[in-house]
């Protein structure tokens, strides 16, 4: 299963998940194979048991006739979650905001099993069927709506279209999604379009899939993407698709961080002390909602080879026994600390906003592995590496071992932050008027591309509407894609224009680039307290190890 999710040829037994180029993404997806083979463990385990050999102890057999939660607990009223709540503070359209995959499909997908297929996953996966009135509904003050009609009520063959195009299916691809994304209307339940692109008679075609963002996320299209395929194929072969139940319903998980909310109020303080600190201005000017909205939005992309990537997600993040998601962010609080000293700032520390997958371990008996939706969190952090150079590797060392270990200071990956900023109301009329932090950053995990059939075909494609108000002076979204020649970390740099120049955007992301490559070439690795079971501060680590290397 480990060499599965990950796509290595071997595993050994002692090998750690996260050495290997594991994530938290994956880690899910981990969860989900295994329970398919009817092994139980959660995230939170694959986390503390990283070897196989270790997680092997821990996992227990799925009962006999183990069931979730009973059958239509997913339908009815929703509780807006803290990402919905946020995008309604965007104050903007929200009629456009989707994703697509494109897929790449086989000549003879046939449009009736493609509809049989799809009808599986729309009755199965309760998010695909939303219903949302307006950004009204997201607030959750009672107006509007927000809710999930039965299974059934989303008919396939209004969602599927056939176009034939002769020649690349590629160039169509754009146009195809664009139309799927103008056809989304979140307040008549058309949260889902797809479009097969059929190139013909022995050439493969495309599937382009758009789904409203407000039913989807990155995680979600690790288990749609699947299902769909799976319930083609047996539709394909005449017979009914059946997908797997899903353990705990969106709503019920809605239903449960409202809950949640009110438990978290002693993170408050800490919230507080994060926000309320320096933020020394990025831009040329601060984020106006009238001028900068996404159609003012430049973007830049870069990739990083497979030898400069690779040694990233295993080798160093295994040396500080943490995690690429560690080492990444080290890389870039160095680069922005530099490229800002540069333009006469001062200080090491650097506020940001974190996307997360949002599918914490809160509560016993959720299991959110097969489960679809927008669990999408959103939190601020205040990382400070302590240096602007990464050069020397005392120097490095210490900063990926700092970053660390403010890293895992957040509790529970920061669910907190959004459940009392846009859940509990006392606690949002403190945060409310505190600074915002200039920078997201969102680490999409590792997606696996290939040439055969159904392997997703890489496009970048628009989900959002032009006159939404940009939120962030800056956005960082990362992907790591597994090609035949190994893994390559892509990035994309977003901003709105005149806020930032193209010129000063491509510095700051070469900068990191540069960056990384001084942590894979200094970093020594070592211990931190979060490693430990007995409290030691990182001076006395650093002393035990160093007397323990020199004995």
């Amino acid at each position: 299963m480990f060499a599965e999710v990950l796509g290595v040829g071997s595993v050994g037994v002692g090998d750690g998940f996260f050495d290997l180029g594991g994530d938290s993404v994956l880690a899910i997806r981990l969860v989900a194979r295994a329970r398919e083979a009817g092994v139980v463990f959660s995230p939170r385990e694959v986390f503390r048991h990283q070897s196989v050999r270790a997680l092997a102890a821990v996992a227990a057999e799925e009962a006999a006739g183990a069931v979730g939660e009973p059958e239509g607990a997913g339908i009815g009223p929703v509780d807006p979650t803290p990402i919905m709540h946020w995008l309604a503070g965007r104050d903007g359209p929200i009629g456009g905001f989707s994703q697509t995959v494109v897929l790449r499909v086989p000549p003879e997908l046939g449009l009736e099993a493609l509809t049989a297929g799809l009808q599986a996953v729309l009755d199965r996966h309760d998010a695909l069927r939303l219903v949302c009135s307006g950004a009204e509904a997201l607030l959750g003050d009672g107006r509007g709506v927000l809710e999930v009609p039965p299974s059934g009520s989303v008919r396939a063959d209004e969602c599927v279209r056939r176009v034939e195009v002769a020649g690349d299916p590629e160039e169509a691809v754009a146009e195809a999604a664009a139309r799927s994304r103008a056809e989304l209307d979140p307040a008549a339940g058309r949260m889902v379009r797809v479009v097969w692109l059929d190139a013909g008679a022995g050439v493969p075609g495309r599937l382009v899939v758009t789904v409203h963002h407000l039913s989807v996320d990155g995680v979600s299209w690790r288990i749609l993407l699947p299902d769909l395929f799976a319930a083609w194929d047996a539709a394909r072969r005449g017979e009914a698709p059946v997908l797997p139940a899903v353990p705990t319903s969106f709503r019920t998980w809605a239903r449960m961080l409202r809950d949640e909310a009110r438990t978290r109020t002693g993170e408050l303080d800490d919230w507080i002390d994060i926000l309320d600190g320096p933020d020394p201005r990025i831009g040329h000017r601060p984020l106006d909602p009238d001028k900068d909205t996404v159609a003012t939005v430049r973007t830049l992309r870069l990739t990083l080879p497979p030898e400069r990537t690779e040694p990233l997600l295993t080798t160093v993040p295994a040396a500080f026994h943490g995690r690429a998601l560690d080492v990444l962010l080290t890389g870039l609080t160095l680069a922005v600390a530099h490229w800002r000293r540069k333009r006469g700032g001062r200080g090491t520390s650097v506020l940001l906003h974190l996307e997360g997958h949002g599918r914490e371990e809160i509560a016993g008996g959720v299991d959110l592995s097969r489960t679809v939706g927008w669990f999408t969190t959103l939190y601020p952090v205040r990382l400070d590496a302590g240096a602007t150079a990464w050069t020397d590797g005392r120097t490095v060392t210490r900063a990926v071992k700092q970053v660390k270990e403010q890293l895992r200071a957040v509790p529970d990956n920061g669910i907190g932050y959004g459940l009392l900023r846009h859940l509990d109301p006392e606690s949002a009329a403190e945060l409310d008027g505190l600074p915002r932090p200039q920078i997201v950053f969102n680490h999409l995990g590792r997606v696996a591309t290939g040439e055969g059939d159904w392997n997703v075909v890489p496009a970048e494609l628009g989900g959002h509407d032009p006159e939404m108000p940009v939120a962030h002076v800056l956005e960082i979204n990362t992907t790591v894609r597994d090609r035949p020649d190994g893994p390559h970390l892509e990035a994309a740099w977003s901003w709105p224009d005149g806020v930032l120049t193209e010129a000063e955007a491509e510095e700051l992301a070469g900068t990191w680039f540069d960056a990384l490559g001084g942590l894979a070439a200094h970093g020594s690795g070592g211990h931190t307290p979060s490693d430990l079971l007995v409290e030691l501060d990182q001076d006395e680590i650093d002393r035990i190890q160093t007397a323990w290397e020199d004995r």
